[in-house]
């Protein structure tokens, strides 16, 4: 189970749903190479069944021996309700639940892989089978109001049977930033932007280091750290050489709240989002955010509020980072206003809550 939204999402109901009387089993595969696996980092008491050949690649062999081991842990724990997170998982974990006649499906969609993943072709099938598997699910849901939107228009289920529940996280405890710096090596008196997650091509990475070496003309102290690790790594890594210690590569770290605790902002550069945990992860932390306008990212940065919000262009990326970096009364009231609001709109709590709303209304239909 790699580290990301889904994973932190599962975490928090397999743990939270048991306080309201529901029995939970969690199955997950194993990550990919140059994923970082989240039990190991984030969760190690995390109870989960492991899946032989659930992880995000897609292999005919791996994929019917995981479909197998699915249906042999729904015929032994006979659940109520199967509910599915991520593509992969969602078609086999679906699938798996109607053929052993698994009452209540639900699958949620962290995000979509309709555009920027896959050629047009695959892009295609991809959204058929989507639409297909919607038609035997009994609830759907988006982790976004544009999200949810975004594949209705796609034609990907209907709007009645989806419902919106946005992620939700626990309230992380106060870190001094001084000491967050200390640790992670990073300078104490220089603003730091904090970039957290997997260094893939939707999350554009080249965009990233294009925009901030813009910034870097105009405060020529600043930092960027990047925490994650992914199949452009080495890309990475040769492209910031011109930058030199501007730019700090800190890997996959399992203290996530020392990252935030140690930013001035933290910045999502993609072209293709669910709701981006990271800005959820900051917000909690005071910590305001400037993202690409894509997916449900601006439903958690409010533009001009909590952060900003501009267009998936490198230009336009540095901008907003540099109005945010020379203006600390600014930067601070975002944080302040950030946290306020993510106290109440993303918290594990009604994270659970919305859950066991959705699963008891689809019950008792």
């Amino acid at each position: 189970m790699n580290v990301g939204g889904p994973a932190w999402q599962s975490s928090v109901l397999t743990r939270g749903l048991a306080g309201h009387g529901y029995e939970t089993r969690l199955l997950a595969g194993r990550v990919d190479k140059g994923e970082a696996d989240f039990v190991a980092l984030r969760d190690p008491d995390l109870p989960v069944v492991d899946i032989e050949g659930l992880g995000r690649s897609v292999r005919i062999g791996g994929d019917l021996r995981a479909f197998v081991s699915i249906c042999r842990e729904i015929r032994r724990f006979r659940p109520h309700i199967v509910h599915t997170h991520t593509a992969k998982a969602g078609v086999l974990g679906r699938l798996a639940a109607f053929v052993n006649r698994v009452p209540v499906r639900v699958h949620t969609f962290h995000g979509h892989v309709l555009h920027g993943y896959f050629s047009p072709p695959v892009s295609r099938l991809v959204r058929l089978v989507e639409r297909v598997l919607a038609r035997g699910t009994t609830a759907l849901v988006a982790v976004g109001e544009r999200v949810r939107d975004e594949l209705v228009e796609a034609g990907i289920g209907q709007r009645d049977r989806f419902t919106a529940i946005a992620p939700g996280v626990e309230e992380p405890p106060a870190i001094d930033r001084e000491i967050a710096r200390q640790l992670l090596g990073l300078p104490l008196e220089v603003p730091v932007v904090m970039f957290v997650g997997r260094l893939t091509a939707i999350k554009r990475p080249d965009r990233l280091v294009e925009a901030f070496g813009m910034v870097l003309e105009r405060i020529p102290e600043a930092v960027l750290a990047v925490a994650g690790e992914g199949e452009l790594l080495e890309e990475v890594r040769r492209s910031v050489e011109r930058l030199g210690d501007s730019v700090r590569l800190l890997g996959w770290q399992s203290d996530v709240g020392r990252l935030y605790a140690a930013a001035d902002l933290v910045v999502i550069s993609s072209d293709n989002e669910g709701m981006p945990m990271t800005l959820i992860e900051a917000a909690m932390a005071g910590v305001p955010g400037v993202t690409t306008d894509v997916g449900s990212a601006s439903e958690v940065v409010v533009h001009g509020s909590t952060g900003l919000v501009v267009a998936p262009d490198a230009r336009d990326l540095a901008d907003a980072i540099i109005v945010l970096l020379v203006d600390d009364d600014r930067r601070s009231d975002m944080g302040r206003a950030a946290a306020e609001q993510a106290i109440v709109r993303f918290g594990a709590a009604r994270l659970v809550a919305d859950h066991v709303a959705l699963y008891r209304r689809i019950i008792a239909c």
